[in-house]
């Protein structure tokens, strides 16, 4: 059993956004963890600003979330829910099907469209499948107008797709949200910059999370620019921190890095950073709190040791810290 699989947080489920319990966005708690003295602190995301040190580089995940929920029909009229996961071309994507499927087997989508179900993605473990879709129209532009933001059960009831997107949403591609970056807001990123922290930006189009059992993180697709690198590579140079806003922002720029420094790249990560992958791109990292099971812990574990991180989630469970993606987040630095 791993570190990450043995660690049982005991946090509060976040079942709403934090605005319909009358918490601002930048009002969310954030614990602080120092890892040079090994200490823990309380605070909230709006204290950010003076957290930070003058040079220290913010990257953030500009993917936008995508409604990547569907109600489907068996051959039979049986409803299954689908959630569309990663695209691997127009017409072959990987979902995960919120029930039982079968190879070959075709369901019936809304507005007269369909899926043939293909084969697992991992045959041992077939929550993901690969599926054939017949659309009239781009995926996008279909789930537009039959799909619904992805819900897990610990929510109270659903919420519109605009609660699920980031300050820095730009480019459309996730089926689940680029959850860390939430709390930010205009006021918290101009008092960033009059303090001398920037902000750069990578995309990472997100698949569908992990909450049911541990697994390798699946294959998605992301974009590291020629600016964005050149400000990381730069700031490195004059000794700043690189302080990742999430864990996929952490896989992105780690899947862009060498010894050398970070080059600009496009194309698949299939990287899976866990306690013993030495980090080359990034110093610090601010996320969400995660499930014990959830694939995004055991990445943690490639900047802090197993105790600190298990006294941290400790800390936070006994002063009712909230998790999930409408929760409180963690600073690591």
């Amino acid at each position: 059993m791993t570190a990450a699989a043995e660690l049982s947080p005991g946090l509060i489920e976040a079942t709403e956004p934090p605005e319909y319990r009358g918490v601002a966005r930048d009002g969310v708690r954030m614990l602080v963890t120092d890892r040079p003295t090994r200490s823990h602190k309380h605070a909230y995301f709006y204290d950010l600003p003076r957290l930070l040190r003058a040079g220290d580089l913010l990257v953030v995940n500009d993917s936008a979330t995508l409604p990547a929920a569907i109600l489907a029909r068996h051959a039979d009229g049986d409803a299954i829910r689908v959630h569309v996961s990663t695209k691997i071309d127009e017409r072959l994507w990987t979902i995960e099907p919120r029930g039982h499927v079968a190879a070959g087997e075709t369901l019936r989508l809304p507005g007269g469209a369909a899926a043939t179900m293909i084969a697992p993605v991992e045959p041992r473990r077939p929550r993901l499948w690969y599926a054939a879709f017949q659309l009239d129209a781009p995926m996008y532009v279909y789930l537009a107008e039959f799909g619904t933001p992805i819900r897990y059960a610990y929510l109270r009831r659903s919420f519109p797709l605009r609660d699920y997107q980031t300050l820095f949403a730009r480019e459309a591609g996730s089926s689940e949200m680029p959850s860390a970056a939430r709390p930010f807001t205009e006021s918290v990123v101009a008092r960033l910059r009059d303090r001398g922290v920037e902000v750069a930006t990578v995309t990472l189009h997100c698949g569908v999370a992990s909450f049911e059992s541990s697994e390798r993180p699946a294959t998605e697709r992301f974009t590291v620019s020629h600016a964005t690198a050149q400000r990381i590579n730069g700031a490195r140079r004059d000794g700043c921190r690189v302080i990742a806003i999430g864990t996929t922002v952490v896989r992105a720029l780690e899947s862009a890095a060498t010894d050398d420094g970070v080059v600009a790249t496009s194309g698949w990560t299939d990287l899976n950073i866990d306690r013993t992958y030495r980090l080359k791109a990034v110093d610090a990292l601010l996320s969400g709190f995660h499930d014990a099971t959830a694939t995004h812990l055991s990445l943690l574990h490639a900047f802090v040791d197993a105790d600190l991180l298990r006294n941290a989630y400790a800390q936070a469970a006994e002063t009712g810290y909230r998790y999930h993606e409408f929760g409180d987040v963690h600073l690591i630095r």
